[in-house]
């Protein structure tokens, strides 16, 4: 329900936020089971990559925010399931599969918190798990936002697919891990791209 009156607000939220996306646009039309990863800048971040995708994008997030019965109620409409960051949390991460095995469309902050001074944290290995079970490409996508003033920024790489970048005879744990730094060093590299964008 606050999903879709999301969308019906979407031309007054575009005009507030202003998002301007470069790079590979045509990524956010992907079909099928795929996983959007992204930088996490601010508590909005998940509805900037609504806004800018025509599809649904389901999300994790603390379970704190589900603690309430109104917070529950109001995040699970908008498509958002809870995890427990201070532990494995198995069945968030069997909540992700199911989504993607149906073909839907995952987004994911590698990081698990937001970054402070425009410097990405360590990642998780979350993100790399769940993409390889369930074979889905990821889309990286690097956001950026200076201001209210200057609207927010985003640009949007190639999708990585878990089966172009794991090794035959590597341990599950070794793929996760060259897997993790694939798609950093793609975040890396977008948070570049942006950057050299931005000083144009």
């Amino acid at each position: 329900m606050f999903y879709w009156l999301a969308m019906l607000l979407r031309p007054i939220l575009l005009l507030i936020w202003r998002p301007k996306v470069y790079g590979n646009r045509r990524a956010l039309f992907t079909r099928g089971k795929v996983m959007f990863i992204c930088n996490h800048v601010d508590m909005l971040d998940p509805l900037m990559l609504g806004l800018v995708s025509p599809r649904i994008i389901h999300f994790m997030a603390k379970k704190e925010l589900f603690s309430t019965p109104i917070g529950n109620f109001v995040f699970r409409n908008l498509f958002v399931f809870p995890v427990d960051r201070g532990s494995a949390d198995i069945k968030s991460i069997k909540s992700a599969l199911k989504l993607l095995e149906k073909g839907k469309a995952f987004g994911i902050f590698p990081e698990g918190r937001r970054m402070v001074a425009d410097r990405m944290d360590e990642f998780e290995m979350g993100t790399s798990l769940i993409s390889i079970r369930s074979g889905a490409p990821i889309v990286p996508v690097y956001l950026k936002n200076d201001s209210f003033r200057k609207g927010v920024k985003m640009i949007v790489g190639e999708p990585i697919r878990p089966e172009e970048v794991t090794i035959d005879g590597l341990s599950r744990k070794e793929n996760e891990q060259l897997f993790t730094r694939r798609i950093r060093s793609a975040l890396e590299a977008l948070q570049s791209d942006l950057e050299e964008i931005c000083a144009s």
